[in-house]
This record gives structure tokens, C-alpha cells and sequence, in this order.
């Protein structure tokens, strides 16, 4: 099977013209036009101290292995960030999906070879060039170009799962687990995971899972903001208006890249109790701005707005902030919302007979 990787960096070669160099982060994206280096700068000196040290603290930890137990000090060191150097083998190890590779070699590119359906080959490849448009990664005229890969771990996991086949949200998924593991194969087998067993029935075509966790969050922030509940209750806002994409997209496309990955790193070791704390966190923080809106359209706007500027920049304290900010968030609770809202949704959508 062709290899669409190579150890070529997204960094620019000592070649490149600075200037070029500096538009593009580390992973690919262009920066934006209002892009401050001024305050970046200053943010990735602090960054670059805290990566370093986590680093050390990570190698003394895995000392070669590639197990990674399932204990508390593991979880405090998820929760302040996996090095970038280790996070393909701790998302692997601590999904199963690294076992589940290792119980069916040769799978991947088994489905690769079989013949496809071409329905969704073309719902994919329509997706192809909406999929990351400001990462020079996913262009035709990079070396390598990510397009291919992209393709093939979508192509393979829709014929893998065929109850969810392929919907809008999973390329960019699949786009960021190629931008940090550089391989196909480990790719589809992290996409399993999220989509099998982390988030299931998010991407089935009901999408009851999907919809069953905008329900809970709507509790949720019953429960610990009142005050936006009030608002959105007032105005008739249905949560789905404001936070589908959070969930469908996982935060990609969302938050900044560096802190999507460190709400990854837990989402994978943890489970997706944390897509709940990350949507509480910026929520609460922000309800002053949100239970203030005036209209429908107001509060959809405010719900854009708090997922920018420098609280969500700063992916060391936002992450500090989104084990605080929200309180207990206890699974027994996640559990029982859960269950309630799967109710209410299948209760509204199969109607008794009178």
C-alpha cells in the first residue's frame, strides 16, 4: 500500500522564506490576517517552558513501554497535556485502539482493496477540498499531500461501519488524527474508537447520541448557570442552534488547534464526560455576555463569540480552568442525564398511539 507520509515536518525548511515560515503553524494552518505575533510570542515562550517539562516527566513515565495504565497520576499527567512526540501512542494505548490494530493486521488495507460503494465515495469526495482549505497540508501541490490519506481513512471507515457510512464532521476528525499520527492505518483505528465506542450513535443517521449529550448539556447549565438557561428558555433557543458543532466537530474548527489537542488528550484517556466540562467551562465563564442578548439571533452570535480570544488561547490554563470552573461533573450524574434525555428524544420522536 502506498505511504502517503513521509518524516517531512510542517515546519518550513531553512530554504523557505521566513515570512512563509511564519504564517504557517506547526501544524499546517495559516495564521489569520489580524494574527498578533506580538502576544503569541509571548504565550509560546511560557507554552514552550511547560512542554518541556511535561516532556521530561512523560519519558520518565513511559520508560519505552507502550502500555499506559489506567491510574491517577496517568490522568493528572493527560489532563496538564501529552508532549506531541507521544501523543499518537498514548491515544492508541489508551483507546483500545492500538489492541484492536494489533487483533486485526492487515484490516485496514483489506477494505482498502475490496470494492466500495460508490455513493459514498462520492459524498466524501465532495467533502474533500471543504475539508481544512487554510492548511497547506490538505492542498494538491503539497509533498505529501494529506487529501489522499484523508480519503482512504474516511472510504475505509465508512465500509467499516456502515451504520454511520460517512457524514459532514468526520473529515475534519479524521484530518487532525493524520495531522498528529502521520499514518493512516493508526488513524481509522482512533476513528473506531471515537466513533464506536467514545461517542457511539453520534454519527448514525438518527444521531441520538448526538443530540441525547445537547439535551444533557441543556441540564447541565440548568443545573450550574441558570441564568443562560433562563435566556436561551426565554427566547425558545433549541441547544442544537448553538452547540451541534462543538460536538459533531469535537471543537475542531472550533478552538485553537493547540487546545483542541489537549481537550483530545483527555476526550481519548478519559472518555467524553470532558466534551461536557469544555462546553460548561466556556458557558459559564462567559454568562454575563450570553443571559444579556436580546434575541434568537444575539445569542447565537455570543455563542460564536466565547470560543475566541485569549481565554482559549492560553490551552494550559483553559484546561487548569475546565476541571474547576464547571464543579463536580460525576459520571453517575452524566449517566442519569443521560438516560433522561434518551427518553424525552425517543418519547418525542415515537408518539404513543391513542
Amino acid at each position: 500500500m502506498e505511504n502517503h507520509f513521509n518524516d517531512q515536518s510542517t515546519e518550513c525548511s531553512a530554504s523557505s522564506e521566513s515570512n512563509d515560515c511564519q504564517r504557517v503553524d506547526q501544524y499546517g494552518f495559516e495564521r489569520s490576517e489580524d494574527f498578533s505575533y506580538e502576544s503569541y510570542e509571548d504565550l509560546m515562550s511560557k507554552h514552550l517552558a511547560v512542554v518541556t517539562r511535561r516532556s521530561k516527566k512523560w519519558s520518565k513515565l513511559l520508560q519505552g513501554t507502550v502500555k499506559v495504565e489506567n491510574n491517577v497520576k496517568v490522568k493528572r499527567y493527560v489532563r496538564k497535556g501529552v508532549p506531541f512526540e507521544n501523543r499518537t501512542q498514548i491515544w492508541m494505548a489508551a483507546s483500545g485502539a492500538q489492541d484492536r490494530l494489533e487483533r486485526n493486521p492487515g484490516y485496514y488495507h483489506s477494505i482498502l482493496k475490496a470494492q466500495h460503494d460508490p455513493k459514498i465515495e462520492e459524498v466524501i469526495h465532495a467533502d474533500m477540498h471543504r475539508t481544512f482549505p487554510d492548511n497547506i497540508q490538505f492542498r494538491a501541490s503539497s509533498q505529501p499531500c494529506l487529501q489522499k490519506a484523508l480519503f482512504n481513512v474516511l472510504l475505509a471507515y465508512g465500509h467499516h461501519n456502515k451504520d454511520v457510512g460517512y457524514c459532514q464532521g468526520m473529515n475534519f476528525i479524521a484530518g487532525y488524527l493524520l495531522i498528529v499520527t502521520k499514518d493512516e492505518e493508526k488513524s481509522f483505528w482512533l476513528m473506531d474508537a471515537l466513533l464506536g465506542t467514545i461517542l457511539p450513535d453520534y454519527y448514525t443517521p438518527t444521531m441520538l447520541g448526538l443530540k441525547m449529550d445537547q439535551e444533557v448539556l441543556g441540564e447541565l447549565v440548568r443545573m450550574k448557570v441558570p441564568a443562560v438557561w433562563q435566556v436561551m428558555n426565554q427566547h425558545d433557543v433549541m441547544w442544537t442552534l448553538v452547540v451541534s458543532r462543538w460536538f459533531i466537530c469535537l471543537y475542531v474548527d472550533i478552538l485553537p488547534v493547540e487546545t483542541v489537542l489537549r481537550i483530545w488528550d483527555c476526550l481519548f484517556y478519559e472518555g467524553s464526560k470532558i466534551l461536557f466540562r469544555v462546553a460548561l467551562t466556556l458557558i459559564r465563564r462567559h454568562q454575563n455576555l450570553i443571559s444579556q442578548a436580546q434575541s434568537l439571533p444575539e445569542i447565537c452570535k455570543r455563542f460564536k463569540q466565547i470560543t475566541h480570544g485569549e481565554y482559549v488561547e492560553d490551552c494550559h490554563t483553559f484546561m487548569q480552568k475546565i476541571f474547576m470552573e464547571p464543579g463536580g461533573l460525576s459520571t453517575a450524574t452524566i449517566t442519569k442525564l443521560r438516560k433522561m434525555c434518551r427518553n424525552r428524544i425517543s418519547s418525542a420522536q415515537n408518539p404513543p398511539s391513542h
